[in-house]
């Protein structure tokens, strides 16, 4: 299987990357933290709805990432890929460019061939003010005919220990 070393401090991904970290303890969340760019708002100068969506697919990536899958090697030597079937995500107040955030993913389900996480989008400083809270549920399906299939075992240990 191939695997990257499990991320034990900063992110190495994109340039706006502050950093990621798994949380230890008895909370299985994993966060990953994002400075807001001038892009990522809209004309009143607060996150765009629909960012928030975005930020929540690069924090699990991060994660999947920190437990050592890079989603293109679970494509090619696995033939899977993880697509979003549902999303409810509830706005509770505004991002303005330049805060610093920080995104947490918490597997709260895990089916045959599905993932249901909880996702929350916080101020990074303190107070850690809510912005956004989401239910996201994954989809595994087969790389080459788009169909739903079954998460392979070894992939599954490593998603939901």
């Amino acid at each position: 299987m191939d695997r990257v070393k499990r991320a034990t401090g900063h992110s190495a991904g994109a340039a706006r990357d502050i950093g990621c970290k798994p949380e230890t303890g008895t909370d299985a969340r994993f966060t990953w933290d994002v400075r807001v760019y001038y892009e990522d708002t809209d004309l009143g100068g607060v996150v765009y709805h629909a960012n928030y969506l975005r930020f929540m697919e690069r924090a699990r990536t991060e994660w999947l990432r920190s437990l050592g899958f890079e989603q293109d090697a679970l494509r090619d030597h696995h033939g899977v890929l993880f697509v979003v079937v549902e999303a409810e995500v509830a706005f509770r107040r505004p991002a303005r460019f330049n805060d610093e955030l920080v995104v947490s993913v918490e597997v709260r389900r895990s089916g045959r061939a599905s993932l249901g996480f909880h996702q929350e989008v916080r101020r990074a400083s303190a107070g850690h003010e809510l912005f956004c809270a989401g239910e996201i549920r994954v989809a595994c399906i087969d790389a080459d005919t788009f169909k739903p299939r079954v998460l392979p075992q070894e992939i599954l240990r490593e998603l939901v220990e």
